[in-house]
């Protein structure tokens, strides 16, 4: 059996709702999935602090609750602080940017981001860079209007979604949509079949490419960048993460 923890690392209930349930979808038959919101943040992360503030929260939870599980999820677009938890944590850490790239270029050559917002385009440019896939991006599109409510985007504003992934294709030159964001988690399995291309949801890719690492059973990096961060005196940290910097300080 493999397990897997989804950190949203966003407040918002209704999104750890659509995230877990487009979880449980797209786990194989023996996978066990939990999904656990940020304690503190914002609604939803749009902007580069926001993140920040997300990382944190995130951090926190895994350090919290990683023992019980043998893969862990960042669930926000833009995997705020995986970089991070994938140096503390013993086991393979994600997020549904890099799974959801991860598809996208197993799909075609060039993909598409479609967002909820149009402030939100910077900081995923920024981490598409970040992954050294800027040369096979066609473009990032978002929604140009306020969110009544964030669990409710794929309702309130399906068709407009579907139109600005039409655009990707037409005017973009998009080979693959990516459906951006855990608010938008289960659009593309709903959108299967209407789009001229592929479209690629990060929860579901997550979930998949979290179980495949677990399979894989890699082994924990004892050297180079990934490696354990070095012993050094702290101050202010909760126990759970003072107790992880301990445990990772003593990594054989």
């Amino acid at each position: 059996m493999i397990r897997i923890l989804l950190i949203n690392p966003n407040i918002s209930d209704s999104v750890s709702d659509l995230i877990r349930a487009e979880a449980q979808r797209s786990a194989s038959p023996g996978t066990e999935v939990e999904v656990l919101t940020a304690p503190f943040g914002v609604a939803y992360i749009e902007t580069r602090f926001e993140a920040l503030i997300g990382a944190y929260a995130a951090a926190q939870l895994a350090a919290e609750h990683h023992a019980r599980f043998d893969a862990v999820v960042v669930a926000a677009f833009g995997d705020p602080g995986l970089a991070g938890l994938r140096e503390a944590l013993p086991c393979p850490v994600t997020g549904l940017t890099e799974a959801a790239l991860a598809s996208a270029c197993l799909l075609g050559n060039r993909f598409s981001i479609v967002a909820i917002s149009q402030r939100i385009r910077a900081w995923y440019r920024e981490t598409v860079h970040a992954y050294g896939l800027e040369g096979r991006l066609a473009s990032i599109r978002g929604l140009d209007e306020p969110l009544a409510d964030i669990g409710s985007v794929q309702g309130d504003q399906g068709e407009r979604l579907v139109a600005l992934a039409e655009r990707c294709v037409a005017e973009d030159g998009a080979d693959v949509i990516v459906l951006a964001g855990a608010p938008l988690a289960g659009l593309a399995r709903s959108l299967r079949g209407r789009l001229p291309v592929p479209s690629v949801d990060g929860v579901s890719s997550a979930v998949r490419h979290a179980e495949s690492l677990a399979a894989l059973q890699p082994g924990k990096a004892r050297a180079g960048s990934f490696a354990p961060p070095p012993a050094k005196p702290n101050r202010g940290l909760t126990p759970a993460l003072e107790a992880l910097l301990d445990a990772r300080r003593q990594t054989p």
